[in-house]
């Protein structure tokens, strides 16, 4: 038996609320803890579903964030704001994509990403208080973030399972962004009256400096005509330890981190309009899977609730998300393990986390051979 005509678009536009972005948006996406806040190459999920062998989809990914509370292991130090010393990173990142049809089950993703980042604070320009000036400044950067290539391949034959599906993609990330980005600090020097041009922070450098290997993974199932569940995961391998840059204070050069993200969630879809409600997870690791760990980095984790609705106007869709966090977690780094382990005096850094983050996404979809945007599906899919 088969069921009634559901319009492709319909389907579109529930996969289309459910990724915009997948990432560590973490890195410095959500926060301070340092990572490039960017998205899954393969972008939405199931987006590159039955695209046709010459079919493009273009896409544009808008992302904002602002965080300033401190974590140091799950605590808040509260404390940060109300004495006004907390450090406040304010990020815009867009990301404008290709993804091209090499058959019905392989393609192809390119992603070119923007940043542009504030960071404010007192302790890098002459210290916090009572010690230090408590004079608040700002350092920005912004340009190129590091490009993404990647080639995706479904599992299973779209054309015979267009409600189930799962995809796996494989993809490299270049270092073209700025990992050195410099800008200027006041109150430095011994009597802190000099001002000094030297690396801005790593949470708002536009790359990282490493080539690495991204892994993700997408799926999705149709539990009745309205409701679709969805996956994604994403790890990307950074192997380079570190990328020969030093830190301000010249201790020790900054790490090549590892990143990861997963999220799953439902999607309810009526006509052109999508919602959708799910959990994610991401962050960057203290160690990583291949390759050395050191190097400074601020290792952590999010997890969030992920609101967001979408709306698709023949081949474009709209899509806005909105993670908002619920627990966060600055975990301890190779580098304080280590001086734990040498000195005996336990360490461990803070960080600064968003409370949310705000996820805006355009794709349009160009068919080389127009194909009919309605199918119809057996009993038994």
């Amino acid at each position: 038996m088969w069921r009634k005509f559901v319009p492709k678009r319909t389907v579109f536009a529930a996969l289309g609320v459910f990724a915009s972005i997948l990432v560590p948006t973490l890195l410095n996406g959500q926060g301070c803890v340092a990572i490039r806040g960017f998205s899954s190459c393969t972008g939405t999920t199931g987006s590159q579903f039955s695209l046709m062998k010459g079919d493009l989809q273009f896409g544009a990914n808008y992302r904002y964030f602002k965080s300033f509370r401190h974590f140091r292991g799950a605590h808040e130090e509260k404390h940060r704001i109300a004495e006004g010393t907390e450090v406040i990173n304010r990020s815009s990142l867009l990301d404008l994509s290709i993804s091209l049809g090499l058959s019905e089950r392989i393609y192809a993703s390119l992603t070119l990403p923007f940043v542009i980042h504030s960071r404010s604070s007192m302790y890098e320009h002459g210290g916090n208080p009572p010690g230090g000036l408590g004079e608040r400044h700002s350092t920005r950067s912004h340009g190129l973030a590091d490009l993404r290539i990647a080639t995706g391949y479904w599992l299973r034959d779209p054309a015979q399972h267009f409600k189930s599906n799962y995809g796996l993609a494989l993809g490299i990330k270049f270092p073209t962004g700025n990992f050195k980005f410099v800008d200027q600090f006041y109150n430095q020097g011994e009597n802190r009256n000099e001002i000094r041009e030297t690396v801005v922070d790593q949470s708002i450098q536009p790359g990282d400096g490493g080539t690495g290997f991204t892994l993700e993974g997408q799926s999705f199932h149709a539990l009745s005509d309205h409701l679709l569940l969805s996956s994604n995961l994403y790890y990307l391998i950074n192997p380079q330890a570190t990328n020969g840059v030093l830190t301000r204070s010249g201790n020790e050069e900054f790490s090549c981190p590892d990143q990861f993200a997963l999220r799953t969630g439902l999607n309810y879809y009526k006509s052109r309009y999508a919602t959708y409600l799910g959990g994610r997870i991401e962050g960057v690791p203290a160690t990583d899977i291949i390759g050395s760990s050191r190097g400074y980095r601020r290792p952590g984790y999010v997890i969030s609730v992920e609101p967001g609705v979408s709306y698709a106007l023949n081949q474009v869709i709209f899509s806005l998300n909105m993670p908002i966090a619920l627990y966060r977690n600055r975990t301890q780094s190779f580098s304080d393990k280590q001086r734990t382990a040498e000195t005996g005096v336990y360490r461990h850094g803070d960080a600064a986390f968003a409370n949310y983050l705000v996820n805006f996404n355009v794709s349009y979809r160009f068919n080389v051979h127009p194909h009919d945007m309605d199918i119809t599906f057996p009993e038994s899919l």
